[in-house]
């Protein structure tokens, strides 16, 4: 028994009070993703696809809903109705049926028939009838007829007036007669069904299926003075389900939604720019809204999601002259924390010769011109080249789901022209009175032709009780272990931080 679905329990509740509009015919379809934008490559497996010549959606990180609604014929009484075109890589479990004329229509059995016609589905079928094959001989063609015993490895053993044959299949024709029953060209629900009334009736139908995703890339240009940038965000849609989506209502869902997956592979061959903030509303791009505790992103138009392929849609209007952060930031000490117990060796010292990283940064706010839900993705970032008007490429990288007026930062790379050397000048330990002393000098030179600002973060790493008792530069405590300090370096200048740090432990 097929119990109803929460969605069709939602709608006969609604049949008891006010009814609201039936839907129209068509159908519109939700997509999840979970692709990694690091690693996905949508195109990866289509050429899967095209080297294999089967349908493998084994390993596409998301899914999607497809709901449906058409005009059939419901038996009266007890009868069969066979629902076509679904797709390949339906999960039958998670089918919603629903009568939208007549709420007493039950379902009581379901089958999902995907024995699709190939050339080796009709050839196991005909195992046990004769058949005849035209085989390449020479420059000619030899007529080979008798019983099919066997098809296997693209070989077919024959029952000839001469004996057994072993007949390869590649280069040669087979004449079959008519299509064994049984065997479907479109993968096809069927449902049993009771119905008192019966007749001409809209349907609306809700599955899962596997082989579909998506994920969203965005383009940024920055201005001259990297002050200012220009942000076009796009959607990679691919369809790899088994079916294709003509004329489709589409939404997709950002957020971390929690599905349980299989833990072996479900692997089965089936043959067959104004700077103003974004309207989000329009036919250039996606409508956002919160949904639970997801985004929602729907397309104020309908389109074409095909099958085995991939395709590129806005996912909201370009958006001009917002405003960007672009700093350099040294951090010698790559990220290290605070430890577990003081570092009391005296020869364990962080001093190197190291170049900035590139940062920029910008505010997703509406008085930024932004502050709308960002999906995960990738972000390229470009800068025109003065001489001849091009955009060059200058670094990209990866955010994660970020909400409205959060800062999104991206790492371009290392700044050739900017150098910084951390040395200790300085280091004393007195351990009866659990006390250490160090002192670091860091010099930063700029070889650029333009001032350069600059980030040091000092990483306070021998203990989590620390106090600096002389500076040169003013700092910021940015955490428990960890200070900055920010500079402005003249072109061909240099500029030196000094320090000293007590640890008492």
């Amino acid at each position: 028994m097929l119990t109803l679905s929460l969605l069709a329990a939602a709608t006969l509740a609604a049949n008891t009070s006010t009814a609201p509009d039936k839907p129209k015919e068509g159908v519109s379809l939700t997509v999840y993703s979970s692709a990694d934008p690091a690693g996905f490559n949508p195109q990866q497996f289509i050429q899967q696809q095209r080297m294999s010549g089967q349908d493998n959606v084994w390993g596409v990180p998301g899914y999607g809903v497809v709901k449906a609604v058409r005009r059939v014929q419901v038996p009266k009484g007890m009868g069969e109705l066979a629902f076509t075109d679904v797709a390949a890589w339906i999960d039958p479990t998670t089918v919603s049926f629903n009568d939208l004329d007549d709420a007493k229509t039950t379902v009581l059995e379901q089958n999902f028939q995907f024995d699709l016609v190939s050339p080796i589905k009709l050839m196991e079928r005909y195992i046990g009838r004769n058949i005849t094959m035209a085989v390449p001989m020479g420059n000619g063609v030899s007529n080979v007829s008798g019983e099919l015993l066997s098809a296997n490895y693209g070989q077919l053993v024959l029952k000839t007036a001469d004996g057994v044959k072993i007949v390869p299949m590649t280069g040669s024709q087979v004449q079959l007669g008519e299509v064994p029953g049984g065997l479907l060209t479109k993968p096809t629900l069927v449902w049993k069904l009771a119905s008192e009334a019966g007749g001409d009736h809209l349907v609306r139908t809700t599955y899962q299926t596997a082989g579909m995703t998506w994920r969203a890339d965005y383009n940024i240009v920055l201005n001259g003075s990297d002050t200012k940038g220009d942000i076009t965000g796009w959607v990679t849609l691919m369809n790899l389900s088994g079916a294709s989506y003509e004329n489709a209502e589409l939404k997709l869902v950002a957020g971390d939604v929690h599905k349980i997956e299989p833990q072996q592979p479900m692997y089965m061959a089936r043959g067959a720019m104004g700077g103003k903030a974004m309207a989000m509303a329009d036919a250039s791009g996606f409508a956002e809204k919160e949904f639970a505790d997801f985004h929602l992103y729907t397309l104020p138009r309908k389109t074409d999601v095909l099958q085995n392929s991939t395709q590129q849609i806005a996912l909201f209007p370009p958006v001009g002259g917002f405003r960007v952060k672009k700093e350099l930031v040294f951090d010698f000490s790559g990220g290290m924390g605070a430890p577990a117990q003081p570092i009391l060796d005296r020869d364990f010292v962080i001093a190197a010769k190291v170049k900035p990283s590139i940062l920029v940064s910008f505010e997703n706010k509406k008085d930024n011109a932004l502050g709308m839900p960002l999906p995960k993705g990738k972000i390229r970032v470009y800068k025109e080249d003065t001489a001849d008007g091009t955009l060059e490429f200058i670094g990209e990288d990866l955010i994660d789901h970020t909400p409205r007026n959060e800062t999104v930062k991206i790492r371009l790379g290392e700044a050739f022209d900017v150098v910084g050397e951390r040395t200790r000048t300085d280091f004393t330990i007195d351990t009866g009175a659990k006390r250490i002393t160090e002192t670091f000098k860091i010099e930063l030179r700029n070889q650029k032709s333009a001032q350069q600002r600059v980030k040091v973060i000092e990483r306070l790493y021998r203990w989590t009780n620390w106090e600096i008792t002389k500076k040169n530069q003013n700092f910021e405590k940015l955490d428990s272990s960890t200070v900055g300090f920010e500079l402005e370096i003249p072109s061909e200048g240099v500029k030196t931080v000094e320090y000293t740090v007590v640890y008492t432990w």
